[in-house]
């Protein structure tokens, strides 16, 4: 009597190919996260542990104590008015990039030019400028004009890096917007600017919301140009205030309280993008119209 032998089918190497390539996204995803979100675990917790506890490196603070934040907004720090300046920076920067930068956009995709090509290349080519080398020229044109300590000083100086960005990818956004939106709103009664006003605009909102996140980020983090532009103390921005925290003994590292402000500086952002996250991923995923 024989018995039969049933043997184990086989995986086929397409399978197998597929998962393991499965498996190694995931694990690729997994290390970017990880290594992208340490030194923000990090700050927390050095945020949340007692002063006298700082060079502690247990994994979370024992006990934890809320005294970093408490210093960080003592009376004469001037923290406080350094977070309202950023939003003011910040704001007006983000605001007129996506006026100016949504209506040049809009004309570099649609009006037809010569040498269209070589102003687009113009227009990035002047983000490319160290921000260093254009300290010393912005220092002597304020100076000259009477702008230094000013919001102004801060503001324009940061539009120069964040228009030509907006500009590069809002023409791209709106060159693959079908022109037969327009014509059917003018064939309705509408003029050019209503066209774009009712029609384009709504439609390419992805677009602008992720300029408009990506800019703002960009305003809220610059330091370089807030640094050399501004010398009094309530004119500075959140990243200078922070840069410029003194221990308690004039010579020791503020490690707790910057780590306190950089979360209170993090925070903020974090939530917009929380919020605005399909927004943000339409906007750079999106190209076609439905």
């Amino acid at each position: 009597m024989t018995a039969a032998v049933t043997s184990a089918p086989r995986r086929r190497p397409g399978t197998w190919r597929q998962t393991t390539g499965r498996v190694l996204t995931h694990v690729g995803v997994v290390v970017v996260v990880l290594y992208c979100l340490a030194p923000f675990y990090w700050m927390v917790v050095s945020a949340f542990r007692r002063p006298d506890d700082q060079f502690d490196n247990a994994p979370l603070p024992s006990p934890w104590s809320v005294r970093n934040f408490s210093a960080v907004f003592k009376p004469g720090v001037g923290f406080g008015r350094a977070l309202l300046n950023s939003v003011v920076v910040a704001g007006f920067t983000t605001a007129i990039t996506l006026i100016v930068g949504t209506v040049t956009a809009y004309a570099l995709a649609r009006l037809q030019f010569r040498f269209k090509n070589a102003v687009l290349g113009m227009v990035i080519a002047t983000s490319m400028f160290p921000g260093i080398s254009l300290i010393i020229p912005l220092l002597k044109l304020f100076s000259d004009i009477g702008w230094i300590n000013t919001y102004q000083a801060m503001i324009l100086p940061t539009l120069s890096f964040a228009l030509p960005l907006a500009v590069w990818n809002l023409t791209a956004f709106f060159r693959q917007m079908p022109f037969e939106l327009e014509q059917a709103a003018m064939v309705d009664g509408c003029t050019r600017g209503e066209a774009f006003r009712k029609i384009i605009i709504p439609l390419a909102a992805p677009g602008v919301f992720t300029t408009a996140i990506l800019t703002f980020i960009a305003a809220w983090n610059e330091f370089i140009i807030a640094l050399s532009m501004v010398n009094k103390k309530e004119m500075q921005t959140a990243t200078v205030s922070i840069s410029k925290f003194t221990g308690a003994y004039g010579f020791d590292q503020p490690f707790g309280t910057q780590m306190a402000a950089g979360v209170i500086v993090t925070v903020p952002l974090v939530i917009v993008v929380l919020i605005f996250q399909r927004r943000i991923i339409a906007g750079l995923s999106a190209g076609g119209v439905k």
